[in-house]
């Protein structure tokens, strides 16, 4: 295990975090990036991502801006845990083995709980339990073993009561019923996102680039409409947008192009670059921070190391419904974006709170 300061390009768009671990064992083929962007409100939490990165440069990009925004989802949950994440470089459908899991799971055991890893993209309950093989420091447990199971489940749900409160703040109503909401992405999230909004009365379009994806939730739901791609439904006559698949999703080409008035999904960095959020602001989109709506699944396993409740959990991803609306609020008072204003609720929890750490406590070290 070796730290790096990093490509200096790359770094300097994401500055400011504690710790860059690269990993790496040629036997099993593991190549994985640790990112630990900050300990001030307790140990960094956040999941393993296992994707074929074009570029180690591109792995470490996405980690760096990955860890950055699991500090802020952490803080605005609620949560005593820093922000952290890993990424695996490789295909996981190839390249995932026993030993690989194994070995990564030695690299996170030799952090000594400054991070603790869970499931993400590429990952999954099944794989958590080999790396626990070999590490402490691993939630998204099999309930076999303790632990929470799937957290897509509470993530779900969670990105639902962001966008209740979306609908209450703009239309004066947390009911979806009558709305047309287009979902980029039914997979893990996304189609326990759908779920949600049948129940509630919505009507969904959705697009995926899986079509086993799409069968899935068709094979289910037939009266949910489908269309071909993203840039169609960004297009198409809705009045709620979910990306729900990977980051960036907001561009400099989606926004201009978007007929909803709503942004809420549950794809982690969904704004393109610095700007975007001020653009969405401009169209008249309201857009829910997703590091504030999709924090159900951290929530999830965060409830895990202390010994889950479902019930508990659940409640605590309930209350992503009065976050979101205090952002709404403190945005308008402030006279800024949505974005802007989750940003500065974060880094003051940060601040106000990790600097307790500076009182000492007997045994302290």
């Amino acid at each position: 295990m070796t730290e790096t300061s990093v490509d200096g390009a790359v770094f300097s768009r994401h500055s400011g975090h504690e710790q860059v671990v690269f990993c790496q064992d040629e036997q099993s083929g593991l190549k994985a990036i640790i990112g630990i962007y900050s300990t001030a409100l307790g140990p960094a939490l956040g999941g393993t991502r296992f994707y074929p990165y074009a570029s180690e440069a591109d792995a470490i990009a996405d980690v760096l801006a990955l860890s950055k925004g699991m500090a802020y989802k952490n803080a605005l949950a609620g949560l005593d845990h820093g922000g952290g994440k890993a990424v695996i470089i490789g295909d996981p459908d190839r390249d995932k083995t026993e030993a690989l899991l194994r070995a990564y799971g030695r690299f996170v055991e030799s952090l000594n709980g400054r991070y603790i890893t869970a499931c993400d993209v590429g990952t999954y309950v099944q794989d958590m339990d080999v790396v626990a093989r070999e590490c402490r420091f691993v939630t998204g447990r099999s309930p076999e073993h303790g632990g929470a199971g799937d957290s897509s489940i509470l993530t779900a749900f969670g990105v639902f009561q962001g966008m209740r409160a979306a609908a209450e703040w703009l239309w004066g109503s947390p009911m979806l019923r009558g709305r047309r909401v287009g979902i980029a992405g039914v997979g893990k999230v996304g189609h326990h996102l759908v779920e949600h909004l049948l129940e509630d009365g919505a009507e969904v379009v959705i697009t995926d680039i899986n079509e086993q994806a799409i069968d899935r939730v068709r094979t289910r739901h037939p009266q949910v409409d489908v269309v071909t791609d993203t840039d169609a439904l960004v297009r198409a006559d809705i009045d709620v947008y979910a990306p729900c698949a990977l980051g960036g999703a907001l561009d400099d080409d989606t926004v201009p192009a978007l007929t909803a008035k709503i942004v809420c999904g549950a794809a982690n960095n969904q704004l393109a670059h610095a700007g975007i959020e001020k653009r969405l602001e401009d169209r008249g989109i309201l857009y829910a921070p997703d590091y504030v709506v999709n924090s159900g699944g951290v929530i999830q396993v965060a409830d895990e190391i202390h010994g889950f409740d479902f019930e508990r959990a659940k409640k605590k991803v309930a209350g992503i419904y009065d976050t979101t609306l205090r952002i709404f609020r403190l945005a308008a008072d402030e006279g800024v974006p949505p974005a802007v204003a989750a940003d500065r609720l974060a880094e003051r929890r940060m601040a106000e709170v990790g600097r307790l750490r500076g009182i000492y406590l007997p045994g302290q070290a």
